[in-house]
């Protein structure tokens, strides 16, 4: 079988790479020469466990291809996959603008029977745009080719995509006809073999399933956090409030970890234009726009809880930050707490010294020069009035507290997600803060 996958960022390559390692012959299409290229010299732009070495042991075995023209491989493949981006609009909905040039590329090339997938998170009714716009440049060649749209959304985390994607929960293809299904039946085969479940649905089921997935994992999120809040307030412990719910097989115990936010390219996006596809369709996403306010709150508490520890002021002071990524095993900073918490020190008169494992240069990127780079955690906290814990890198979790002790300037640590032992602290002289106790 050969297919094309148009977008080599993250959600593109990772699947693009996936399907060729289960037999499948890819063209990954992006319209950027540079990244193209790159590929081709098996430089990935990306960093994510595991694809490097799946990306270059399918290139060398010619299952992988780059290429920057849709037009010269649709005649040889009989799907295309739609993964470019859909970053949020001013007013937070979804743009389609990128979704809607492969639709348009797509019906200005094909010569034959294609079928059409949207990888990307798209709002729900985009399928019939897409379709509308296919028909549109069919009509303008003065054609009748017959083709199919469908919805295959991604739900690949950050840090453990390759294992997502070839170890599935589920995968879930929007179609709507017998003749798409049949196609994405035999892509899906080698799932359904190992007996992963492959849902099929119609195609704004499929679409709105992935926005209500997301928005239900991150209202997990923010309902611990305000539960966190409030045990602080009220003396109780956050983290038996979270087992003693989770026990209950209703809830599990999946997603109830309180911390400083949520960030990341998926749920802040995902959020927003779920609440606003409800308004322009009449209706009020209550829940949501609580969820939303709450996280917005989270990512300043790390912040507020310096103040706190530190009545004297902020200005001066040196504040070491480990992690800077959104989570664990990934270099993304979108939307990350890290970036929340670094402008508010920063507008205090901090000097600011960060680490993490693998987003530095993605910080130097964002930021520039207006923090310092440290070499290793134990340089970020040099002569610190602080330390603050955002990202919980298993490299962060067993430091040497000794070491710490003697390098810092103030012993005060800030645990924005909870990975650290209070007691034990307590016995090296550390003042120790976290979230929900």
């Amino acid at each position: 079988m050969n297919i094309a996958v148009v977008g080599t960022g993250y959600v593109g390559l990772v699947n693009g790479a996936c399907f060729a390692e289960m037999g499948v012959n890819v063209t990954c299409v992006d319209i950027d020469e540079k990244k193209i290229e790159a590929l081709k010299n098996g430089k990935i732009p990306i960093y994510e466990p595991g694809l490097d070495d799946i990306v270059k042991r399918n290139a060398n075995a010619g299952r992988l291809a780059f290429s920057t023209s849709l037009k010269e491989v649709l005649d040889d493949v009989s799907m295309v996959f739609s993964a470019v981006g859909t970053p949020p609009d001013e007013d937070g909905s979804a743009d389609l603008s990128y979704v809607l040039e492969v639709a348009r590329e797509f019906g200005k090339n094909i010569n034959k029977y294609t079928l059409l997938v949207t990888k990307s998170t798209v709002p729900v009714g985009t399928a019939a745009k897409v379709r509308e716009v296919v028909s549109e440049e069919l009509k303008k060649r003065g054609v009748d080719i017959p083709f199919d749209v469908a919805s295959n959304p991604e739900f690949l985390k950050e840090g453990a995509a390759v294992k997502d994607f070839l170890s599935p929960d589920r995968v879930i293809v929007g179609v709507s006809s017998e003749r798409a299904k049949s196609l994405m039946m035999r892509l899906y085969r080698p799932l359904m073999l190992n007996n992963f479940r492959v849902i099929f649905t119609d195609i704004p089921s499929a679409e709105m399933i992935k926005y209500a997935a997301n928005s239900m994992l991150a209202t997990r999120i923010s309902f611990m956090n305000d539960i966190a809040n409030l045990c602080e307030i009220v003396g109780a412990d956050v983290e038996m409030v979270r087992q003693g719910i989770g026990a209950d097989t209703r809830i599990g115990r999946k997603f109830l970890y309180p911390g400083c936010g949520y960030g990341g390219s998926c749920f802040p996006k995902d959020v927003k234009a779920l609440i606003k596809t409800a308004e322009k369709n009449g209706y009020s996403m209550r829940v949501l726009k609580a969820v939303e306010e709450v996280n917005e709150d989270q990512k300043r508490v790390v912040f507020a809880k310096l103040q706190k520890h530190l009545p004297e002021g902020l200005e001066g002071k040196t504040v070491a930050i480990w992690g800077l990524a959104f989570k664990p095993e990934t270099d993304d900073m979108r939307e990350a707490t890290s970036l929340v918490t670094i402008d508010l020190l920063l507008k205090a008169g901090c000097r600011v010294r960060v680490f993490d494992p693998v987003a530095m240069d993605e910080c130097r990127r964002r930021l520039g020069d207006v923090v310092e780079y440290a070499r290793d955690m134990y340089d970020a906290v040099l002569d610190a009035d602080a330390l603050l814990l955002l990202t919980e890198w298993k490299q962060f979790r067993l430091p040497s507290w000794g070491v710490l002790k003697k390098t810092m300037r103030k012993p005060l640590v800030i645990d924005g997600r909870n990975i650290y032992d209070a007691e034990e602290l307590a016995e090296y002289g550390f003042e120790y803060c976290c979230i929900g106790k």
